[in-house]
C-alpha cells in the first residue's frame, strides 16, 4: 500500500466528516427568494431543524419544526441520511487511522491492516454517498417549487448549507476512492517472493562436487578390468 495516497485519503475522509458536521446545524439550507417581489419585510430560511425569519431591522426569530410526523417525508429521509452520514464518518476515520501503515494500531499484520484501510474507504464511499443523496433531494425539491406557477408558498432558493454538503460528498467519495485504491495487491515480484533460485550454468554452490556417474571405461579400487568385445565388428557399420 502507498502510504501517502493513505494519508491523503485519510485527510480527505476527515475533512468531509468535518464538513458534514458544519452542514447539517446551518441554518441557510433554503433561502426565501425574493424574485417577483416588490416590497421584501421579511427574509426567511429554513434546514432540517427549523424555521427562521429576519425582519427589516436584523431581528430574527427561530422556531423549531413543532412534529416530527408532520414534517414533509422526504426532510425526516434527509435527516435520517445526514445522521447516518456522521456516523459512517466516524467510523471509517477509525478505521482509517488503524489500517494506515504508518501507525501501530493493529499491529504489524499487513494483510489485516490493508483489509482495515479498505473497509475505512468504504466507508467513507457511504458516508458521501448518503451526503450527496441528502442534500441533493433537498435542493431537488427546491427547484421544483420554485419552478412550479401554481405552487402557492413561500419559494425558496438553494442556500449554503446545500453547497457544503455537496462539497462535504465530494471529499468523501474522493478519499474513499483513494484509501480502496492503495489497498491494491502489488505487482506479481512483490506478492511472491522466492528464497530459492535455480542455479545457472557454470555456478558452484560449495566446495564439494555432487558425484558423477561412473563412465565407460572407469576403473574403480579393487575391481578388475575386463574387455568386452563388441557386439559388432567394423563392417556393420558400413
Amino acid at each position: 500500500m502507498n502510504g501517502i495516497v493513505e494519508v491523503l485519503a485519510s485527510f480527505l475522509g476527515f475533512l468531509a466528516w468535518v464538513m458534514v458536521g458544519v452542514a447539517l446545524p446551518n441554518r441557510y439550507w433554503r433561502v426565501s427568494s425574493v424574485d417577483g417581489n416588490i416590497i421584501t419585510t421579511s427574509t426567511i430560511y429554513e434546514n432540517l431543524w427549523i424555521s427562521c425569519a429576519t425582519d427589516s431591522t436584523g431581528v430574527s426569530n427561530c422556531r423549531d419544526f413543532p412534529s416530527l410526523l408532520a414534517l414533509s417525508g422526504y426532510i425526516q429521509a434527509c435527516r435520517a441520511l445526514m445522521i447516518t452520514s456522521i456516523v459512517l464518518g466516524s467510523l471509517g476515520i477509525v478505521a482509517a487511522l488503524v489500517g494506515m501503515q504508518c501507525t501501530k494500531a493493529g499491529g504489524e499484520d499487513y494483510v489485516l491492516k490493508g483489509r482495515i484501510a479498505g473497509l475505512g474507504g468504504m466507508l467513507f464511499l457511504l458516508q458521501g454517498l448518503c451526503t450527496m443523496i441528502s442534500v441533493s433531494w433537498y435542493a431537488y425539491n427546491i427547484t421544483q417549487e420554485f419552478f412550479d406557477p401554481f405552487y402557492p408558498g413561500t419559494k425558496y432558493e438553494i442556500g449554503e448549507g446545500l453547497y457544503i454538503g455537496w462539497c462535504s460528498a465530494t471529499l468523501a467519495i474522493c478519499g474513499g476512492s483513494c484509501l480502496l485504491c492503495s489497498c491494491k495487491l502489488g505487482t506479481p515480484e512483490e506478492k511472491l517472493r522466492y528464497t530459492y533460485q535455480p542455479p545457472t550454468r557454470g555456478t558452484v554452490f560449495s566446495g564439494h562436487s555432487a558425484p558423477q556417474p561412473p563412465t565407460r571405461g572407469t576403473v574403480f579400487p579393487g575391481t578388475s578390468v575386463s574387455q568386452t568385445p563388441s557386439q559388432y565388428g567394423r563392417n556393420a557399420y558400413v
